[in-house]
Parts: C-alpha cells; sequence; structure tokens
C-alpha cells in the first residue's frame, strides 16, 4: 500500500491527497502493513541543479544506516557540507539502484552504494567529454591492448574527482570506514602483468592530461585465473570478480558488432571479395569511466563481451532432449571471453585464442570507423581517417587489425587497395614488448586460413608487395643476400615465393667433364665395369631416407606489425636499440626513421599518491605543495634534503608504518609471522625463467646455508635481518615455472619453521598476487629485485614503482633498469651480472663446453638434491642450469653465471642496510630521480611523435 501526500504525515489514516505543489511528500509501507517501524518517509523538494529527499527508516534488522540523510541525484551540492551531500547519495543507491536486500547496510552493500555515488559524477564528466569529442572531432587515440590491469576503482575515482575527505566522512557517518568500504572492490580480472598495468597508467595519463583517447580490451569472465598456494605449489581456480556483478560498468545495448569466423570467400558479379557463411557472433560493448586527476575529463574503455541471438538457440534441439547441441552456439560465442590467454596447447587453444584476437580488433574497428562515419557527416572521406584516427597495437595480440581495416575499407567500403593500404600504414602504429622469440607471435597459416580465409588473402598479397620491394631494393645480382633478408622480413615463412622471385634461387645443374683418357685406363683394369656393377647392385637394393621434416606454414605477426604500420617502438632505451640492431634489424636498415623509443612510466597517482598516504605528505612539506603529483620533476627538489635528519627521520617512519601493513597481510595470506624490524626484501613480477626469480631463491639458499654452518653470534655479526618477499603468477601450462614456485615453497616452509633461524631469515610467497596487493607490498619496500638476464626485459614497471616509493633496486643492466640507474645515481643502485652486450658470447662459450660453474653454484644447486627442503624431485627444475645445450639445459637464462657476482651484490646489501643513515639517504634519492618515469611523460611522447594529437580540455 502506497500513498502520495502533501503533507508531512499521515493522520489517523485518512488517505492523503496528491497536490501540484514543488514538494512531494510519500509514504511507503515496506511490509504492506499499518506497522509504522517498518515504513520509509522521505521529502523530494525542488532545487536548481539537484533534487533531494529525506529518509527516515526505522528498523530492527541488521545495522541500518545511522541517521536521516538527504538524498541528491547529481553533482555534489557545495551550498552545503561535501560530506552530507556525499552521504545522501550513497544511501540513495543504497536504497534504489541497490542490488542487496533491503534491510541492513553491510559492507558489500556500502561499496556497491559509493561505487553508484561517485558513478553520478563520473557520468556527467563522462557524457560531457564524449559530447565535445563528438563535436570538436579531434584526432583521437584508440589503444588497443589485450590486457588492462585496472586494479581497484573505489579509491582512484575519489581521488581524482578531490572527495576523498567527504567521502571518508560521509561513510563515518554512516557507520563504516572509507578503507574497509575500499577493500570490499575485487581487482577487475582484465590483465596479468606489465603490459596491462602499463595500458591501464597510460589511461590514466590520457584522461589527466586531456588527451582525446579511448581504450578498447575485452571484458573476460574468470580472468587469468585467481593463485592458490598449497602443499603442493600453486593451484589455478577461476576468478570470481563478476560475481556480485561490477558497478563501475556500463552495458551498451545499443552497440553491438557482428564477427565472423569461418565461411569462405567468393567473388561477386561486380568483382568485389565476399566474406560468406560460417559462425556468427556479436560483441556487446562494455563502458568504464577512467577518470583524470583533478579535472572534468573522463574518457572511455570499451570492453567486449560475445553472444549470440536468442534465435540461434535451438529450441527444438533442447526439446528433444539435445541440451548441450541446443546450447552449442552461446557456448562457443560466450567463451571467447571467459579466460585471458586460454592454454595453447591444443589446436582448440589456439583457435580460441585466434577468435579472441579477431574479436577485439574487429569489433574495435567497427566502432572506431562508425564513429568517423558519424562524426563527418553526409561527406565521407576516407582518405582523411588516420586525420582522425590513431591506433596504437599494444604488442602483437591485435595485430589482425591490420588486415581487418583494409578488409573493411576494401570490401564494405569501396576504397581501392592502394587507397586502403596508404590509410592502413598511417593510421596503425605498434609497440613492441618482447625480445623473447616465443612472445613475437606466429599463428599457423592453416588455422587462419580456416578462420579467417579473407584476412590471409589480404596478408598473402601484403606479403608479395613486401617481397617486392625488397627485390626493388637489394637487387637481382646477390641471391644470398636477397635470400637472407627474404627470409628475415616476410611475412610468411615456409611458404613458396612467387614464381617470379622462386626462379632467381634455381641453380643450373651442374655437368662433370669426364677425362676419357683415364676413363681408357680404368676400363684396361677392369675398374669402371665393377663401379657400374656395384652401381646396379645398389640401386636394386631398398634404401630407408630418413623422414623429410615438414615445416610448418607460420604468419609472423610482429613482421606483419613492423611493415603495416607507421611507427614501431620500443619501451626503454636499451630495448629500443636491441629491437633496431637485433630483432627488427633488417626492417630498421630499410626503414629507419620508422623506429622510435618510448620509455615506459607509472601514474604517480595510484602508485604513489594514493596507495602511500604517508609518504606523500612528506613528499608535499618538503617540496612545498602536492604540485609534483602532476609535475613529478618537483621531485627531484627532494636532493637537497637528502642529508637533513628531519627528512630522514619522517622518511623511516613513513616506511615503517607500511612494513606494519604488510606485516598484517602475510600473517593473513600465509600465517607466517615477520618482523617489521627486518629489511623488506621484495621480487613480485609473473614468474618466468628469464625473470630470474631461481636466481632469488637459490642465493636465499646459499644464505641459509652459510647460516647454518655458524653459531647464533657469527650469523647475527655476518648477516643483517630479512624478509624475502615472492609474488606472481606462473602461467597454468609453464611447468618449468610452476616448479620454481614450489621451490620457493618449499624453501619458505623449512626456513620459516627453523627456530635456529629466527627472524634472521624469512621466506614468503603471497598468493594471487595483483594490484591491491602490489599496493601494499611497494609502500613498504627497502629493498627490489630486478634481475633479468641482460637484454631480455623490455622495460619493466614495476621497477619504476619501487623507486618512487624510495624502494633502493638490485638489478642488472636490463630494461628500464638503465634509466633507472642513470637517474637515481650509480652509488643507489646495486649492480651485478653480465651486460647485454655479453650474452650471444657466454651462451656460446657454454654451447662449446668452456663454461666452468663456480663452487658455490654447485654447492647450493647440491644443498637442494639433498632434501633439506622436502622429498619433492627438482632434477628437472636444476637440470635446466645443466649441461652445455639443448632444449631445457644448458642455463639458457645464465643463472649460474651470474650466481657468483649476485652474491657478492647482496655481501654489499647487507652492508649499506647496517648504516640505516646511508640507507634512508639512498632511498630518498631514489624517489628524487624517479620523476621521469611517470606516465604522464611517456604519454605527451607518444601524442606528440606517434599519434599527433592534442590536448582537449572541458571548459
Amino acid at each position: 500500500m502506497a500513498y502520495c501526500s502533501a503533507t508531512a504525515s499521515t493522520r489517523g489514516g485518512t488517505a492523503p491527497t496528491l497536490s501540484n505543489r514543488s514538494s512531494i511528500s510519500r509514504l511507503i509501507d515496506l511490509n504492506i502493513t499499518s506497522n509504522a517501524s517498518n515504513q520509509l518517509f522521505f521529502t523530494a523538494t525542488s532545487k536548481t541543479g539537484y533534487r533531494k529527499r529525506r529518509f527516515y527508516v526505522r528498523s530492527e534488522a541488521k545495522p541500518k544506516l545511522k541517521d536521516p540523510v538527504t538524498v541528491e541525484q547529481g553533482n555534489i551540492d557545495k551550498s552545503k557540507s561535501d560530506a552530507e551531500a556525499v552521504a545522501s547519495r550513497i544511501t540513495y543507491h543504497a536504497e534504489f539502484t541497490s542490488s542487496f536486500s533491503p534491510e541492513g547496510f553491510d559492507l558489500p552493500k556500502a561499496y556497491f552504494a559509493t561505487a553508484q555515488s561517485i558513478r553520478d559524477s563520473l557520468t556527467i564528466n563522462w557524457n560531457a567529454t564524449y559530447n565535445m569529442y563528438e563535436k570538436m572531432n579531434v584526432k583521437q587515440a584508440y589503444y588497443l591492448s589485450m590486457e588492462f590491469l585496472q586494479g581497484r576503482a573505489l579509491l582512484n575515482a575519489i581521488g581524482n574527482l578531490e572527495l576523498s575527505g567527504a567521502y571518508g566522512e560521509a561513510l563515518s557517518k554512516l557507520g563504516h570506514k572509507l578503507e574497509n568500504v575500499v577493500s570490499q572492490e575485487p581487482d577487475a580480472a582484465l590483465g596479468n602483468g606489465g603490459l596491462g598495468r602499463l595500458a591501464s597508467c597510460f589511461l590514466d595519463s590520457l584522461a589527466t592530461l586531456n588527451y582525446p583517447a579511448w581504450g578498447y580490451g575485452l571484458r573476460y569472465k574468470y580472468g587469468l585465473f585467481k593463485q592458490l598456494i598449497t602443499k603442493e605449489g600453486q593451484e589455478e581456480v577461476a576468478e570470481n570478480w563478476l560475481e556480485m556483478g561490477n558497478p563501475w560498468e556500463i552495458m551498451r545495448n545499443d552497440i553491438s558488432y557482428p564477427v565472423k569466423f569461418y565461411g569462405k570467400v567468393v567473388t561477386g558479379s561486380d568483382g568485389k571479395k565476399r566474406w560468406i557463411g560460417g559462425e556468427d557472433i556479436m560483441a556487446v560493448a562494455h563502458d568504464v569511466p577512467i577518470p583524470g586527476y583533478k579535472t572534468k575529463t573522463t574518457i572511455n574503455l570499451r570492453l567486449w563481451s560475445t553472444k549470440v541471438p536468442s534465435a540461434d538457440f535451438d529450441l527444438s534441439a533442447f526439446n528433444s532432449g539435445e541440451h548441450t547441441k541446443a546450447c552449442e552456439s552461446q557456448a562457443n560465442a560466450e567463451k571467447i571471453c571467459y579466460i585471458l590467454y586460454p592454454g595453447d596447447d591444443s589446436l582448440e587453444g589456439k583457435t580460441l585464442r585466434l577468435k579472441q584476437q579477431y574479436t577485439l580488433c574487429s569489433a574495435s574497428l567497427q566502432d572506431i570507423i562508425k564513429c568517423f562515419e558519424r562524426r563527418s557527416g553526409e561527406n565521407v572521406r576516407w582518405k582523411e581517417f588516420p586525420e582522425k584516427v590513431a591506433v596504437q597495437m599494444n604488442d602483437t595480440h591485435p595485430t589482425l587489425c591490420i588486415p581487418e581495416l583494409m578488409r573493411i575499407l576494401i570490401d564494405l567500403k569501396g576504397v581501392s587497395w592502394n587507397e586502403a593500404w596508404d590509410i592502413t600504414q598511417r593510421t596503425v602504429a605498434y609497440t613492441n614488448h618482447t625480445v623473447l622469440p616465443e612472445a613475437l607471435e606466429k599463428w599457423s597459416l592453416e588455422l587462419m586460413q580456416k578462420l579467417l580465409p579473407r584476412h590471409v588473402e589480404i596478408i598473402e598479397m601484403i606479403d608479395e608487395e613486401l617481397i617486392n620491394g625488397i627485390v626493388a631494393e637489394f637487387g637481382k645480382s646477390d641471391p644470398e643476400l636477397l635470400g637472407k633478408k627474404l627470409n628475415a622480413m616476410r611475412i610468411l615463412e615456409n611458404v613458396e615465393l612467387p614464381s617470379s622471385v622462386a626462379d632467381l634461387f634455381i641453380k643450373p645443374k651442374e655437368t662433370s667433364v669426364v677425362d676419357t683418357s683415364e676413363m681408357s685406363k680404368a676400363s684396361d683394369n677392369g675398374s669402371v665395369a665393377d663401379e657400374e656393377d656395384e652401381l646396379v647392385e645398389n640401386m636394386e637394393k631398398e634404401v630407408d631416407l630418413p623422414p623429410i621434416p615438414v615445416t610448418p606454414k607460420l604468419v609472423r605477426m610482429a613482421n606483419l606489425c613492423v611493415v603495416g604500420g607507421h611507427v614501431v617502438n620500443g619501451v626503454a632505451a636499451i630495448h629500443s636499440e636491441i629491437v633496431k640492431q637485433d630483432v627488427f634489424n633488417d626492417f630498421y636498415k630499410l626503414w629507419p626513421d620508422k623506429f622510435q623509443n618510448k620509455t615506459n612510466g607509472v601514474t604517480p597517482r595510484r602508485w604513489i599518491y594514493y596507495c602511500n598516504p604517508d609518504l606523500s605528505r612528506i613528499i608535499t612539506k618538503w617540496t612545498g605543495g602536492d604540485d609534483w603529483v602532476l609535475n613529478t620533476e618537483k621531485l627531484a627538489e627532494l636532493r637537497k634534503f637528502a642529508d637533513n635528519e628531519d627528512l630522514q627521520s619522517e622518511w623511516r617512519a613513513a616506511k615503517k608504518i607500511n612494513k606494519l601493513k604488510v606485516v598484517s597481510l602475510i600473517k593473513e595470506k600465509t600465517g607466517y609471522s615477520v618482523s617489521p624490524d627486518a629489511m623488506f626484501d621484495i621480487q613480485v613480477k609473473r614468474i618466468h625463467e628469464y625473470k630470474r626469480q631461481l636466481l632469488n631463491i637459490l642465493g636465499i639458499v646459499y644464505r641459509y646455508k652459510k647460516m647454518k654452518e655458524m653459531n647464533a653470534v657469527e650469523r647475527k655479526d655476518k648477516f643483517t635481518p630479512r624478509v624475502c618477499i615472492f609474488g606472481g603468477k606462473a602461467f597454468a601450462t609453464y611447468a618449468q615455472a610452476k616448479r620454481i614456485v614450489k621451490l620457493i615453497t618449499d624453501v619458505g616452509a623449512t626456513i620459516n619453521n627453523d627456530s635456529e633461524i629466527g627472524d634472521l631469515l624469512k621466506v614468503v610467497f603471497v598468493p594471487d598476487y595483483n594490484v591491491s596487493v602490489a599496493e601494499l607490498l611497494i609502500p613498504a619496500s627497502e629493498l627490489s629485485q630486478h634481475i633479468s638476464t641482460a637484454g631480455m626485459e623490455a622495460s619493466g614497471t614495476s621497477n619504476m614503482k619501487f623507486s618512487m616509493n624510495g624502494c633502493i633496486l638490485i638489478g642488472t643492466l636490463d630494461g628500464a633498469n638503465v634509466e633507472i640507474r642513470e637517474e637515481v645515481g650509480e652509488d643507489n643502485f646495486f649492480l651485478f651480472g653480465a651486460q647485454a652486450n655479453e650474452i650471444t658470447g657466454l651462451r656460446k662459450e657454454r654451447a662449446e663446453g668452456k663454461f666452468v660453474p663456480d663452487a658455490r653454484f654447485e654447492e647450493v644447486k647440491e644443498y637442494v638434491r639433498s632434501g633439506v627442503f622436502g622429498p619433492y624431485d627438482y632434477d628437472e627444475l636444476l637440470g635446466s642450469l645443466e649441461g652445455n645445450e639443448g632444449f631445457g639445459r644448458g642455463d639458457y637464462f645464465l643463472v649460474g653465471k651470474d650466481f657468483p657476482s649476485y652474491i657478492e651484490c647482496q655481501e654489499k646489501v647487507d652492508e649499506a642496510y647496517r648504516d640505516q643513515k646511508r640507507w634512508t639517504r639512498m632511498s630518498i634519492l631514489n624517489s628524487a630521480g624517479s620523476y621521469k618515469f611517470s606516465s604522464d611523460r611517456t604519454i605527451h611522447e607518444y601524442a606528440r611523435d606517434i599519434w599527433n594529437i592534442q590536448p582537449l580540455q572541458l571548459p
């Protein structure tokens, strides 16, 4: 029973009347009874810019909202206290847009209501940003990535809108602490490591700097996986981040695009190619707002989910009992967006990965083209497309953008081949993130022909044009040189050359000149006849020839990126040089102006200002304001105070606060107790042999063994107490990486329960490492390990986050380590190991059997094999460090070579940490020198040098 009345209450059960006044009161009987204890009363009053309602809730159920509050819709009303206005909006969403039961206001419900309330403000700015882009029709950048590792959105959004204080006070009024509400948000499972984290930092910077840009990705239902650490090592279960819904996203039911697989290509009577038949799905848009810091600009991250229309459900089959068959179309469509990087050992897994990549490219390009046509109006000029659109491919996963854009332009828009190729090359750019051969994607040509037949036709034509260009460039006079160039640069691998080119490599048959006089002499001796008899006898025998290996025909996606884009960039200075001099050297010699460096960066908002508030306050105090959050160059001003005792004291106190938080985290996640007075030594990143977590744990084993050989006094005098913390996920099918996780956890279980060692050494593997865990670990870190084999890490971004938070790095001259060391000072970075230009020679030396392992390295391996860390057989893992060559042998990542240098460098770390004044000075100088590694700087460079876009700020 519900009533509408012009009065403030009902009287004696008299039916209320409706009045056309500006203030409307309503009485809603929640239980449809006359029991006044369960009634909700509110008043809605019209005001300029917002509406407000007053709630009076009485219930004896779960804890309710503390006080009557005013509900407002729209922006915060500055005429009253921000906290009161925020509380009213949270209450409104708790009552009217909640996906929870009406009674109570527990933490999950508080989180959703809070997120929905902040999304209101974001939506206003979001729509205004979108409308300005439409109105101004400026050039816009589109960032395509298979990963966006966003982390939690609530605290970032509140902070960027400068409402942290208001929300903290409002939630306190409503019975909760802001930090407790924030902790209810699951990390969005849309990425795994640095690739996705970089993409998310870039979106934050793009919005903050007011650049017109969008991100495009896939909406993975189950993410990569949730990592469990058990006695068996790593186990994987599906992520559950979407089980309770996502308050940040808006599903755009009016924005969906068809995506086709399989089928065949036919030529119509008009001579145009048509891709028909096959399997059709729909990609549906889900939009997530990305707010800038201290700006109204709110850009868009558009994520695609996949489905088929209801008509594709086979009702007849279902009613006949063939339930699986009836749902087959739905299952095939939906599974495309189930998992990030599904296992690809099987043909089915490879097919699914290729479907994912094409779905991202096709749906995003259709959306971009639709936007271009809409903004162009009736006068669409395709040659102007690159003047309005910049597409950035984040690694090789979005490579299919190139043939897909060609297909749409040629087959659907009627553009000629030459014009379409010119448009594509001027629109698309490629960021390379790896020098590892296995990560430079190559797809089976046979699989691609089945799945994307039209795209293979286009790729074949691009490859043929490339071949002709190479022949024209290098000529036909030196077939050997030409052959090398074609083998290195072609897009198609192990595919026959066009006949006109193949003929250049056909050698004429050689005819032997026979000395007849010698034959006559031999004939006289009977030798010729004997040889002929022997030849005939051999020909009559059956000869078992070894089978000729069948080399697979492949599509080299990285080569297609280089050929099809106008810029190729590396992500650190040393990496970009390796790209030019090694990975794509032949292309670089041909097109040197196409190659650039764009050293990565991280957003200082999330990675220091929000995650490390205590240190941020200190930096603000000593630099004279919070301008450094936008202009990180101001961090350099800390250098002049590095020896100031007051700053050093405050600096150490902030670090201690952060370490205490991690002590609690470790206890909660692992059950281990650690001392906050020990050095926190952290290595957190994807588990991979080249990142050398194995070197780290073997160094710890050596440390432990030496401790066990000493008495208590000797140990204390020799070693600095340490808590060695690991985190990161090993891909589910990467057996060697999972063995490394197992070794780390076994070593930890032994050392952490050794009463003789106590707090002198602890080893902890934090399970299910993600952005939220990083936001705790990084501010607490004192030493961070970035110890990849030199020349193998493209850049890294966690090294930047650690340095920004005053952590000192130990590492090789690899990736961005090189530039970080230059900025923070050589004395404030612990360097060890072989350099990139030595690696090839060292591997050759190993293959020739010339490498002699250090006795300490052999000692450590033997100690692991002794069983001191449990019964697990580590021969497969340790065997990879032995032998001279062969698959899984020969220590390809040079753990044994760098081991002596590594443990000697760790002794220098111990020595430095004992002098806390020196260590704190090093820490301050790391933060001061990290200013270069803001993603704001990186985005300015992309915008200026690659995308040619300009800032566009809302009034």
